[in-house]
């Protein structure tokens, strides 16, 4: 029962939450400045590359677990204040909804926005290239 009901919680947080999705075609209606930040690992970005002139600030470790305090530190050398537009980016989308609601609703940021699809969908299954040299998407399984 209390699987349910936070179940039915965390869902309904997310429904009102203000944190935006944003395709990658629409990226330029923020300003040509916007600070992409990248929270995947170290071995998925060498594994897909990177979104260019993205910021790779780990947020979750290959083990799933973190340090907030540290990685704030980190992400407030690109964020100077809590009004700054900035977009998240993960494989798909997963991670990105969990920073961004922590940023949003308990660290106040006003302009969160995250990579719909994440780097998986919302970019590289689009045609967008990546750092790294000759990837060739898997379209049919979203791999490479």
């Amino acid at each position: 029962m209390k699987k349910i009901v936070l179940f039915l919680l965390v869902g309904i947080i997310s429904l009102f939450a203000d944190f935006k999705h944003i395709d990658f075609k629409d990226i330029k209606t923020l300003g040509k400045n916007i600070v992409i930040i990248d929270i995947r690992t170290p071995g998925e970005w060498k594994e897909t590359g990177t979104i260019p002139n993205s910021k790779k600030i780990m947020f979750f470790g290959a083990d799933g677990k973190y340090n907030a305090r540290s990685w704030l530190d980190k992400f407030s050398k690109y964020i100077k204040d809590k009004n700054q537009p900035f977009i998240l980016v993960c494989r798909t989308g997963h991670r990105t909804n969990t920073v961004g609601n922590f940023l949003d609703k308990q660290m106040g940021y006003k302009n969160v926005y995250d990579l719909k699809g994440g780097i998986t969908y919302g970019y590289i299954m689009q045609g967008y290239k990546t750092t790294k040299k000759n990837l060739k998407p898997n379209p049919v399984m979203g791999t490479y």
